[in-house]
């Protein structure tokens, strides 16, 4: 009996996977005329952030694969959080200026629209000029800042309060602004108390003077027609309000 001869030759179908040697290989390729040298590089994720092509890192690869993806967004720039820190806080200078005319100048005569006091309130300036007030008291005593401020915020509710009983349509926030303002011609004459101070008579008349002033500009803002024969009822503790004022940058 004849030994075994060694088994038939594998011949791969095109289905099947050729094994060649590195050498067969580069022979067959300068037949060819093929360059089979060269290595296999890794392929570059990129990432598309606003048209840029930027690589990504192995830990936001990481990050993406676990689903946490959503804490590499970056969110676009929203114009509103660019606004200048004044438009921000809704202050307006100019409108602040005007307002502060308005109430130094309360003749109907000088053509201010006198009005937009009331239409259109604000709170920073009225705050602005009670805290101007407040400064100029402190030559009197330090005590009264803190009380200046708590009697312009209840000052001005009751006078809310008392105008919406006599039927006016007037808004807290319009009270609380006309009420600060008008303080203006207080800070107006006490630097002139300081140079008169030593004549009594003179003293008076410029107090009461400063008085019928800011008592007649933040009356002719609030007391409207619809109160008709109520006026005085309105007016007199608007009066009284800035008396108190008065007193307490004076030291009375």
């Amino acid at each position: 009996m004849q030994p075994p001869g060694p088994p038939p030759a594998y011949s791969p179908t095109n289905g099947d996977f050729t094994f060649v040697s590195s050498a067969d290989a580069e022979e067959k390729g300068c037949l060819a005329g093929l360059d089979l040298s060269g290595s296999i590089a890794s392929p570059d994720v990129k990432l598309n952030l606003g048209g840029d092509f930027i690589k990504e890192s192995t830990a936001t690869t990481f990050l993406r694969q676990r689903g946490y993806g959503w804490l590499l967004e970056v969110e676009d720039d929203d114009p509103e959080d660019n606004k200048p820190l004044l438009e921000e806080l809704d202050i307006d200078l100019k409108d602040i200026y005007y307002k502060i005319r308005c109430v130094l100048m309360p003749m109907p005569s000088l053509g201010f629209n006198r009005q937009v006091v009331r239409d259109n309130p604000d709170f920073w300036g009225p705050l602005a000029v009670v805290l101007f007030f407040s400064m100029i008291s402190l030559y009197g005593q330090f005590r009264v800042v803190s009380w200046i401020i708590t009697i312009w915020i209840f000052g001005s509710l009751t006078i809310f309060l008392l105008a919406r009983v006599l039927g006016g349509e007037v808004a807290y926030g319009q009270v609380l602004g006309v009420i600060g303002y008008s303080l203006l011609p207080l800070i107006v004459i006490a630097p002139i108390l300081l140079v008169v101070g030593s004549f009594e008579v003179v003293s008076t008349l410029i107090k009461l003077f400063g008085v019928f002033w800011a008592a007649y500009s933040a009356a002719s803002l609030l007391v409207g027609e619809e109160f008709k024969t109520k006026k005085p009822l309105l007016i007199y503790p608007i009066f009284l309000l800035y008396i108190y004022f008065l007193s307490l940058y004076t030291g009375v």
